[in-house]
């Protein structure tokens, strides 16, 4: 189509010459309008062929040169037309607008024909037929200048005209002619750069050739190739002086002004560019002169630039015979080099630091102490590939510097090998950087660049294990520590070979060659290692954070290798061991560490399994015998245990829960002991605080066993009556330790019974588990009030309550308590969401909201958006109860005439209208929760008569106030029936109060008047509703609006009118399957509910009769409340509704009756309420949703 037009625009004007008066004139004219058709033509052509860029780019450039020299105006009117249509213009640029017009003239006329219904042009086209479209381009100018080097540059006529061309339309207002001319005259620059540098090369030779022939003796002087060669050399001088004056005009006319630029994209072009012209041309270009704009542009606000200003420099330093040159630059920007190293783009930092790599590859003195230490912490970063960098950057620096005799020097293994030293300034590395627990990071960050140190397990198993050197100083117990993490971390990664937690988005496949790699280094360590590991684990017996990373390393072994290697006897060795450890220590990390190994060698799958099962089983037997053999004689001295018995108790205790986590131990009954002992402990009062909590954890552990044994199918009918005998009697037991005086018991007893009324709940017979029904437990009441006591004891504390005992100083415990309180409030919260206990125990929950806004807002919120999706009723009718109990507590304390501006009632109406905002904007969605709340909010507000008789306000008329906040998530039907249900409690004369205390009452009538500028009245914002009106009015129509689906609309007419009349409807509608594991039959009806349903039922059935069966069919829809009006400017209040499934956001356009009438059935109509039909298909919908 495109070339269609201009053809067509050429031929039309091209009519215009022959009425052109003059023989001359009219041959001439005629002559050119026979070629400016062609022009077209060829212009197009040109275009095309740059943008497919399927025909070899010289073959183009020769042929528009042959044309250039047949007719040098029709072939830069080729040219100019090719730049205007590179830059998107459909405009062309005549025969006659090229002689009779300024460039300016002619680049405004160009303006006024651009295509303004786009913004796109094909610098910035999308899709593949463009996605080569800039480099063909780049690769067209660069050719032309190629090819036209040696006589049309010189013509002072193309160039000129290019250049003048491309400066206008860089100056230009429109972005595609700024964009694309800027990128031409940078590539012309580079083209232009590259024909000096020949320029120069050969001035140099000539002078050269000049100088040789000169110094000849005179008689064997050539005076005729003297003379050539000064007229070579005058030519190459003029035409290098005319090349630099080209050079100077881009870069005068353009580079200048267009490196700052108000678009990055052109910015960054002319960074990267000036970079190649200082590395190509290092003579010219490569001074401060220069160097000062890509040192400016380092500050650039776009990252993308900034990019470009570092891999321009990257260019330059890769170099070292630029070094010289580069002294000043380097001593001036220096510091703002190494602070981009923290830049927030991670792309920048990575370059930063790789730039700053090559610094110190070409000088060691350039970079301070400071500047390498602020690179050196990188390592640690989450982002791997700064962490990378930062690992290439410290290797450089530390490890790479190796004495020569070590090169000449043969190969030596163990600690005298040339890796010991780099080994021990690992270690030293780490430990200077204070973040111990952070070897993984160290070690992967290294990975890429110094794998082959980091895999040297010899020298670091010669290091732990071998005596020192004559004249070396031996490693220290802490170094000693951190080598052997280190190596832990290096033999993880080599097993694993992906990146520790928190870098990396997951597992990615490994190539064949990384997975021979890592099955080599799997063979290799298990060879060095079960041969080293038990004389490690002799020798650093007694240290248990040296052991606890020793004993994770069988986990990385590749166990065949103890058969086919014929290490069996290195096995036993390492069993013994583990033996011995076991026995000798009672730190909970080691014996966890020793439990895992077992678990690790015991695999059936290995032809070890029975030698190391066999092992385990002696051990298990000896620990239980013992643990029996002491519980009796420690639970028979009566009042006053000895204490030495109850650390050996301990101990014993300890060592079997340890196991018990891996492994079953089922068949030694430890629930029987376990529970004596708990038993003992409640009927005395005096057992320690850890034999409890350890003998809860045990018993935990026994009952999931008995569960994990009996959901397998194969266990008797007596071993589920015997677990779920053990399940309640243990429930029962914890629920006694909830009022224990000791609070690391009670968190204890805590969560482990959340865990088990999770487990135990209606989840466990889903999945075709039905066989396990007998398990299920329903907390009695007694007990979920016992839970919510906790919370509201433990969690629900200001930080200085907690620090009361001494060991709250510092800021890493106050975290770690601040960590502990928020797993037992999720704890708490998920037995709300399953619906373990009743929902409206999250009314203590929710009304801490604000408080503990920082501490638990994010647990609070989560907890909300979840039951919403559940139950939408009655989790509103939560959140009001939440702020009824507020309200209470308040009134309790500032008695009945309190003031209403106190800090005390704006924080309850602050939370309320955070409730409000949760609710987000589909108030189809929300519809019936929303009545529901303003109902139980108006009963509540005229619950307490005021003693003083009727004259004066209910006690709890302030109350109505509060509910003002949820006024603007009613719809306007809904608005009305409410605002009747309000006037069934008014009596005559509260409506004619007008005394302050009655505000709350005139206020909440006013938000609840149902007129056209009412909807989004709200109290918080007051702003009316005709401007969203106004706006809804003026949007164009949606194409994709949202229409209610008959099988999924439902209403509060429908609900109550269901209530009221038949009562097999159930109340609510049908939580999910897995999340609801109590029925409740549907309560009866107060004659307040009775009274608001019949109100709101006239009101439907006459609103009906005045409109139709279509209620809403001619009625107004219903305006979104303006959130960024009512939220007063806070923007942290959109993010309050953000995330709950109510926020499916479809502003609806206003009066479009056309999809109003397909709004059916309309359920405020009473003949559709009582249509059984009707009811049954909403229900089957639903139904059908949830499956």
């Amino acid at each position: 189509m495109l070339t269609c037009d201009v053809i067509m625009l050429q031929a039309k004007k091209g009519k215009k010459g022959p009425g052109e008066k003059g023989k001359g004139a009219g041959k001439g004219a005629g002559r050119m309008n026979g070629h400016h058709q062609e022009n077209g033509m060829e212009n197009v052509m040109l275009f095309e062929v740059v943008r497919l860029g399927k025909s070899a780019m010289q073959s183009v450039v020769d042929d528009w040169i042959e044309s250039y020299k047949h007719d040098r105006d029709v072939a830069l009117l080729d040219l100019i037309n090719f730049f205007i249509q590179c830059s998107g213009c459909k405009g062309v640029v005549t025969g006659e607008m090229f002689r009779n017009m300024q460039n300016s003239e002619i680049i405004r006329k160009m303006t006024e024909e651009f295509d303004e219904d786009s913004g796109d042009y094909p610098l910035t086209m999308a899709g593949p037929q463009w996605k080569k479209f800039k480099s063909s381009f780049c690769e067209f100018i660069g050719v032309l200048v190629r090819q036209c080097q040696y006589s049309i540059i010189y013509d002072e006529y193309m160039m000129d005209t290019v250049i003048s061309l491309l400066t206008g339309l860089s100056d230009s207002q429109v972005r595609a002619f700024r964009h694309t001319s800027t990128l031409a005259a940078m590539k012309l620059m580079t083209a232009l750069v590259n024909v000096a540098l020949n320029l120069s090369i050969n001035m140099d030779n000539t002078q050269r050739q000049y100088e040789a022939e000169r110094n000849k003796m005179i008689g064997k002087r050539a005076n005729d190739r003297l003379e050539l060669l000064l007229q070579k050399r005058k030519e190459l001088q003029e035409n290098q002086d005319e090349i630099e004056n080209m050079m100077n005009a881009i870069f005068k006319g353009v580079f200048v002004h267009r490196y700052r630029d108000a678009i990055a994209e052109i910015r960054a072009i002319c960074i990267e560019e000036i970079g190649v012209w200082m590395k190509m041309y290092s003579d010219a270009f490569l001074n401060d002169s220069y160097l000062k704009y890509v040192g400016w542009t380092m500050h650039d606000k776009q990252g993308e630039v900034r990019l470009k200003c570092l891999t321009a420099l990257q260019g330059l330093y890769h170099n070292r015979e630029l070094n010289a040159k580069l002294e000043l630059f380097t001593s001036r920007f220096k510091d703002r080099i190494v602070s981009m190293t923290l830049d927030k783009e991670y792309d920048v930092a990575v370059q930063a630091i790789k730039l700053l790599t090559l610094v110190l590859h070409s000088s060691d003195e350039v970079l301070t102490a400071e500047d390498c230490e602020s690179v050196y912490h990188l390592v640690y970063s989450a982002h791997r590939p700064v962490a990378v960098a930062a690992g290439e950057f410290l290797f450089k620096k530390l490890f790479s510097h190796r004495d020569p005799e070590d090169d000449s020097m043969p190969k030596r293994r163990g600690r005298q090998s040339v890796n010991a030293n780099l080994i021990k300034t690992a270690v030293f590395f780490f430990l200077e950087s204070e973040l111990h627990e952070h070897a993984a990071y160290l070690v992967d960050s290294m990975w890429d660049c110094a794998a082959e140190i980091l895999k040297d397990w010899e020298c670091m198993i010669s290091l732990l294990l071998d005596e020192p050197l004559p004249g070396e100083e031996a490693l220290t117990d802490r170094q000693e520590t951190a080598l052997i993490e280190i190596m832990l971390c290096t033999i993880r990664q080599a097993a694993e070979c992906h990146p520790p937690v928190g870098r990396g988005t997951g597992k990615r496949v490994l190539t064949a060659k990384e997975k021979k790699t890592q099955l080599d280094d799997r063979t290799r360590m298990t060879e060095l290692f079960a041969i080293a590991l038990p004389a490690l684990l002799a020798k650093y017996s007694v240290d248990a954070e040296k052991v606890t990373n020793l004993l994770q390393l069988p986990q990385f072994f590749d166990l065949e290798i103890y058969t086919t290697g014929r290490l069996e006897k290195h096995l036993d060795s390492l069993l013994r061991q583990i033996r011995e450890i076991v026995e000798k220590h009672t730190d909970t990390d080691v014996l966890e560490a020793c439990s895992k190994t077992y678990h690790a060698l015991c695999n059936e799958e290995f032809t070890i399994f029975n030698r190391v099962d066999i092992a385990r089983s002696q051990l298990l037997d000896e620990q239980v015998d013992k643990f029996n053999r002491l519980l009796e004689d420690f639970l028979q001295e009566g009042e006053d245990p000895d204490e030495d018995d109850a650390y050996q108790v301990l101990s014993t205790l300890k060592r079997i829960t340890a196991f018990h986590n891996a492994h079953d131990l089922s068949k030694w009954d430890l629930f029987t002991s376990n529970y004596k002992l708990l038993n003992t402990g409640i009927e005395n009062g005096d057992m320690p605080e850890q034999i409890v909590i350890h003998a809860l954890q045990c018993t935990h552990y026994v009952i999931l066993w008995s569960l994990a044994k009996v959901s397998e199918g194969t266990s008797k009918k007596e071993d589920m009556l015997t677990l779920r005998k053990q399940m309640r009697a243990f429930c029962l037991m914890c629920q006694r330790y909830l009022t224990s005086v000791n609070t690391a018991v009670k968190e204890q007893a805590f969560t482990i019974l959340c865990d088990l009324l999770l487990i135990f709940s209606h989840q466990i017979i889903s999945g075709g588990r039905e066989a396990l029904e007998p398990l299920v437990y329903t907390p009695e009441a007694s007990l979920q009030s016992d839970l919510l006591n906790f919370i509201l004891d433990h969690v629900f504390i200001d930080q200085d309550e907690d620090s009361n005992n001494g060991q709250q100083d510092d800021e890493a415990s106050k975290i770690e308590a601040l960590h502990k309180r928020r797993n037992l409030l999720a704890a708490y919260c998920k037995l709300i969401i399953y619906n373990v206990v009743e929902m409206n125990t999250g009314a203590d929950i929710f009304k801490q909201y604000m408080r503990y806004y920082n501490d638990y807002g994010d647990i609070i919120k989560e907890t909300m958006s979840k039951t919403r999706q559940i139950d939408k009723i009655q989790c509103a009718k939560t959140l009001i109860l939440s702020l009824q109990q507020l309200f209470n507590e308040m009134l309790s304390d500032l008695g009945p005439s309190f003031d209403r501006s106190s800090s005390a009632f704006c924080g309850i109406k602050e939370l309320a209208r955070r409730f409000s905002l949760t609710f987000g904007l589909d108030q189809l969605k929300t519809r019936e929760a929303i009545a529901m709340l303003h109902k139980d909010g108006i009963e509540f507000a005229f619950k307490e008569p005021n003693p003083q008789g009727e004259g004066h306000p209910p006690l709890n008329l302030a109350f109505l106030d509060i509910l003002s906040e949820f006024s603007s998530k009613l719809m306007r039907q809904d608005k009305r029936t409410v605002h009747m249900y309000l006037e069934r409690f008014m009596t005559f004369q509260m409506a004619l109060q007008r005394e302050d205390c009655w505000l709350p009452l005139i206020s909440y009538r006013n938000s609840l008047q149902a007129g056209g500028d009412d909807d989004t009245m709200s109290v918080v914002s007051g702003i009316s509703s005709r401007g969203s009106s106004v706006r809804s009015k003026k949007a164009k129509p949606a194409t994709g609006k949202r229409k209610l689906p008959e099988g999924k609309t439902s209403n509060v007419t429908e609900v109550w009118m269901n209530r009221e009349q038949s009562m097999q409807t159930p109340i609510m509608m049908p939580s999910p399957h897995l999340t609801s594991t109590i029925m409740r039959e549907p309560k009866r009806l107060r004659p307040e509910e009775s009274f608001f349903l019949q109100i709101w039922c006239l009101w439907s059935f006459n609103a009906c009769s005045r409109r139709g069966t279509g209620l809403m069919e001619d009625d107004e829809e219903p305006i979104v409340e303006d959130v960024m009006m009512s939220s007063e400017g806070r923007i942290e209040d959109l993010n309050e509704g953000m995330d709950f499934d109510t926020m499916d956001i479809d502003l609806p356009p206003s009066k479009n009756r056309r999809e109003r009438s397909e709004l059916k059935p309309d359920f405020f109509d009473p003949a559709s309420i009582m249509d059984e039909s009707v009811r049954s298909t909403h229900f089957l919908g639903y139904d059908a949703f949830q499956r």
